[in-house]
């Protein structure tokens, strides 16, 4: 009986210590894992908008060439990245992929129905198959497509202006990423658009 007590005194003492020692490091790596993540994302909508910059002062480029209107659709905010020299967009989009959460960046022309660039912030899913989407031969294959009326994501190859390969192998992915793009499209772009409308 004394060596099981023993035995489950040492197990809880450990699970305190490296339980305490988990929550030390995240609360010391907290800070910067944000900031990683808020500079990917400047990076992106610097990248949609073909701005240079260096990564030590990603943060002073983004706040001088970039604007940010905020959008309100169903009760979430959006924040809308203008480029004031051409009135191109970005702004972040997220929704469920066949493994877990797509999450990225849209850019639009100045139009707001023409991709310019889309860039991929986080992604779960199958790796030589639908991960592929974050992969930039892929990528680029949605610069110049338009969202007239939506996007159209077509295994049987592209041949019309809203249409875009999809992924080999990856249907699932495929339809899940056309789903998100013409969801956060048709909700945010609206909304954006409202914002013009009064001013």
């Amino acid at each position: 009986m004394k060596r099981i007590l023993n035995i489950m005194g040492f197990v809880l003492v450990m699970g305190l210590v490296t339980g305490g020692l988990l929550i030390a490091v995240d609360t010391l790596t907290f800070e910067r894992i944000q900031a990683n993540e808020q500079a990917l994302l400047q990076s992106k909508v610097l990248d949609g908008f073909d701005v240079e910059y260096a990564t030590a002062s990603i943060n002073d480029t983004f706040t001088s060439s970039v604007e940010i209107v905020t959008v309100t659709v169903d009760g979430v905010d959006y924040d809308i990245y203008v480029d004031p020299n051409t009135s191109d967009i970005s702004f972040r989009f997220e929704g469920g992929g066949v493994w877990g959460p797509i999450i990225g960046v849209l850019t639009l022309e100045s139009d707001l129905q023409t991709i310019k660039k889309v860039g991929i912030l986080q992604q779960e899913e199958t790796p030589g198959l639908g991960g592929r989407i974050v992969e930039l031969p892929y990528l680029a294959k949605y610069e110049g497509v338009t969202f007239t009326p939506e996007i159209d994501i077509t295994k049987d190859g592209a041949t019309a202006p809203n249409q875009v390969d999809a992924i080999s192998g990856a249907t699932s992915t495929s339809n899940a990423f056309e789903l998100i793009l013409n969801d956060h499209f048709n909700s945010v772009v609206q909304a954006y658009q409202a914002t013009l409308g009064d001013e």
